[in-house]
């Protein structure tokens, strides 16, 4: 009799450990980044807001430094499921959805301010390039992830107008930051961001073209003097989660996602932008910065003008209508 109900206490135990293990639904999430670095710390907050509105229900677990996946990997890896979630630059889904590389054409922002109101949750900028996403390769958009602005970096003389640019050689991170070199007269080289400070210290490349966190965070001040703020593009990754497991959420569910997904979207980009001015003025203590004037500023934008009618003749009519929705954001 005893172990009957020993048996029977063990089949109820295990009966309630199974019962609360498909309860707990675990999301993986794939980042290249450190867990420290603001795209971790970003997806920290998300989980933290997701497991107390869920009750536990709903699980993060981070996997960051690219542990599962490598970043030109991670629109494959979500859009087919091998993992549930994850960030990766918005320009690695340019192969499915050419029309994100918008954000690349230089100046097609006036201003931090035009910049925020083009890329917003709800903007015709985001539901054109957001549904594409889905559409294209079932990795739903959940939030944009700032990153900051492009700058160009260099040894000798600082840049200050697109004559400097001519006949150089510059590092570059895609396709329409290639066309934007050409425009300007120089060579594009495609190097990815880990290979930067190599590259700049063996001069593999006359000038760099990144983020001013990237200055900072890969210390690229050690083997470049100067830094001109360009701020031509927006620099953007995208937090996504499999179309397929975010249709099989309950409806609750469903609105602690994306309701988490607001607010660390918010937040994040506030900060990014506070750190990407607090980083410039501590980069003046080792090394040169360069504001463009208004004038400068004028010749860069009519060397490069020409980048936007290559993009629509080679995106069409989505990348058409990207083009107007930023202009409408105005």
């Amino acid at each position: 009799m005893k172990h009957w109900i020993l048996g029977a206490a063990v089949a109820t135990g295990l009966a309630v450990s199974t019962t609360s293990a498909f309860a707990e639904k675990v999301i993986r999430v794939t980042l290249q980044l450190p867990e420290t670095h603001s795209l971790g710390q970003n997806w920290m907050d998300f989980a933290r807001i997701v497991e107390e509105k869920s009750g536990g229900e709903l699980k993060i677990q981070l996997f960051p430094s690219a542990q599962l996946f490598k970043d030109q990997d991670v629109p494959n890896a979500v859009g087919t499921g091998a993992v549930e979630a994850g960030s990766a630059f918005i320009g690695r889904f340019a192969g499915s959805v050419p029309a994100v590389d918008v954000i690349a054409i230089p100046f097609v922002f006036e201003n931090e301010k035009h910049l925020r109101a083009s890329v917003a949750p709800g903007s015709e900028l985001r539901k054109e390039i957001d549904g594409a996403i889905v559409k294209e390769t079932n990795a739903k958009v959940l939030w944009w992830q700032a990153f900051g602005r492009n700058i160009y970096l260099n040894n000798g003389s600082a840049i200050r107008t697109p004559a400097d640019i001519k006949g150089k050689k510059v590092r570059t991170y895609g396709k329409v930051h290639g066309w934007t070199v050409e425009a300007l007269g120089g060579a594009p080289t495609l190097m990815s961001g880990s290979k930067q400070f190599l590259g700049y210290q063996q001069g593999a490349v006359d000038v760099g073209m990144t983020g001013a966190s990237a200055v900072k965070s890969r210390k690229l001040f050690e083997v470049m003097d100067h830094m001109t703020l360009t701020f031509d593009s927006a620099i953007e990754f995208v937090a996504v989660m499999n179309q397929d497991f975010y249709n099989d959420l309950s409806d609750a569910e469903k609105a602690i996602i994306d309701d988490a997904a607001l607010e660390v979207e918010a937040k994040l980009r506030d900060e990014i932008y506070t750190e990407e001015a607090e980083i410039v003025d501590e980069m003046k203590s080792v090394m040169t910065v360069v504001d463009l004037s208004d004038a400068e500023r004028a010749e860069w934008v009519a060397a490069t003008e020409g980048v936007v009618t290559r993009f629509v003749e080679e995106t069409g009519e989505t990348g058409a209508a990207s083009i107007d929705a930023i202009k409408a954001a105005k």
